[in-house]
């Protein structure tokens, strides 16, 4: 879930009816020598409501993702390296940091979307192994349809619930787990728990790390429930929002970043605060102070993550 009008620069490094869900189906990526005024938007009904893909008018081969109107992510096919929207910028520098630069990755990607996060790491760590887990079916043929993967690339995508397909892989097979997974704008109980945590943790390898895109809004008691589940599992925890976000002000998202071992906490912080849109990072005492003592979220008490205000969406 992505909050419209907040997209960031070039890392440089979702209620439609039937008049959408019969639009234009041309493929968006066959294009690339096409003037911008050419594009239009396609849209199909999908598992989750009705996913369109809408033209940038900056970027000649830009696309932005939506469910039912909510902007999910944002591909630009000639620059798989652009990060849009600020949250991917964040998952992007954790990306980044996850070993030193070109190096292969393990990454398992929990939910789909467009597949940025997975195009920016093979361009980024070429001969990387990616799987990514998506429970939409028809959204993922979708994607495959308008905004085809570079065939180069070692991603296979499995259709099948984030958990379920979690529990399918061996210990230690990750280098880093991202999870990225919102149904109607929430995310699903069964991710939110200490359970599901633990498999999260069974699958990286020992020095492996967690990234989550967590959504919430005053006054951040899902947020802070999922720090100290996370806490409750990784003893290494970062959390990355906006500054309204922090301060309660506004709903949003925030970057959750979990290890077993130390992380990089000052270069995260550089990169996070340098941002088009800058951001704080917490740690250490002070995130720990931030969970006002909250709970621990278990299986049996696991609710989702609270449906966003219609205003997220809109335009500033």
């Amino acid at each position: 879930m992505a909050r419209r009008g907040t997209p960031g620069r070039g890392k440089g490094k979702a209620a439609g009816g039937d008049a959408k869900a019969k639009g234009r189906q041309e493929r968006p990526g066959s294009g690339r020598g096409a003037g911008r005024g050419e594009r239009e938007a396609v849209s199909r009904p999908v598992s989750g409501g009705v996913a369109e893909l809408r033209p940038d008018r900056e970027r000649p081969q830009g696309w932005t993702l939506l469910i039912d109107n909510a902007p999910q992510s944002h591909v630009d096919l000639d620059d798989p390296t652009h990060l849009s929207f600020a949250y991917q910028r964040r998952l992007g520098h954790i990306i980044d940091l996850a070993a030193p630069p070109l190096q292969p990755l393990h990454v398992l990607h929990l939910g789909g979307g467009a597949f940025t996060l997975a195009r920016y790491t093979a361009a980024t760590r070429p001969r990387s192994t990616q799987q990514i887990v998506e429970l939409d079916a028809p959204l993922v043929q979708f994607v495959r349809d308008h905004l085809p993967l570079d065939p180069q690339a070692r991603v296979r995508v499995r259709a099948a619930d984030a958990r379920e397909g979690l529990g399918r892989f061996p210990d230690g097979w990750a280098d880093l787990v991202i999870a990225d997974v919102f149904s109607g704008a929430r995310t699903p109980a069964h991710l939110t728990s200490a359970e599901f945590l633990g498999e999260v943790r069974r699958v990286l390898k020992p020095e492996g790390r967690y990234a989550a895109n967590l959504a919430d809004g005053p006054p951040l008691a899902h947020l802070r429930g999922q720090v100290a589940t996370a806490a409750a599992v990784f003893p290494e925890l970062a959390l990355a929002a906006d500054p309204v976000v922090w301060r309660g002000r506004r709903f949003g998202n925030a970057v959750l970043l979990a290890s077993a071992l130390p992380l990089p906490v000052a270069e995260f912080t550089r990169r996070v605060a340098s941002d088009p849109h800058p951001g704080r990072v917490e740690h250490g005492r002070a995130l720990a102070d931030f969970t006002g003592g909250a709970a621990v979220v278990t299986d049996a008490a696991a609710k989702p993550s609270p449906a966003p205000p219609p205003s997220v969406f809109e335009n500033p």
